[in-house]
């Protein structure tokens, strides 16, 4: 199947200009086009798009998104480095887990110092924040 770029946005869930922006910075190739002009995108492009935007939910830059799309692409100069690159953002990746791990645990214990509903004003929440500080 085949969109035209507004209908690709709607389909992506973004609109225009990050199409065009990811364009620019080459994320996406340069779609073909019609006779008139309009730009025509594939359904590969809008997994190609869905996988940008889930991987930089996951906390990636579109810089680090160009970099693995080398793989895809076949580009022997995004992919130098790659061992290294990767290696990098694994550390950082288990650097996060653990954060979360630890943040997951201290809302566990808040959770349960948490008293009902009804006495949601005297939550000791916040003082034991601040008091970690």
């Amino acid at each position: 199947m085949s969109y035209r770029i507004s209908a690709f946005a709607e389909k992506c869930g973004v609109n225009k200009e990050t199409i065009r922006y990811y364009e620019q910075k080459s994320l996406l190739k340069e779609p073909s086009r019609t006779n008139a002009g309009y730009r025509v995108y594939s359904d590969n492009d809008v997994r190609r798009v869905g996988f940008i935007k889930h991987i930089q939910e996951l906390g990636f830059s579109l810089n680090e998104i160009y970099k693995l799309l080398g793989i895809v692409d076949k580009d022997e100069v995004r992919c130098e480095n790659m061992f290294e690159f990767v290696s990098k953002k694994e550390k950082e990746v288990q650097k996060k887990i653990e954060d979360l791990k630890r943040i997951e645990v201290m809302l566990k214990d808040l959770k349960q110092r948490c008293p009902d509903e009804k006495q949601l004003h005297e939550c000791p929440i916040i003082e034991t924040l601040i008091g970690e500080q």
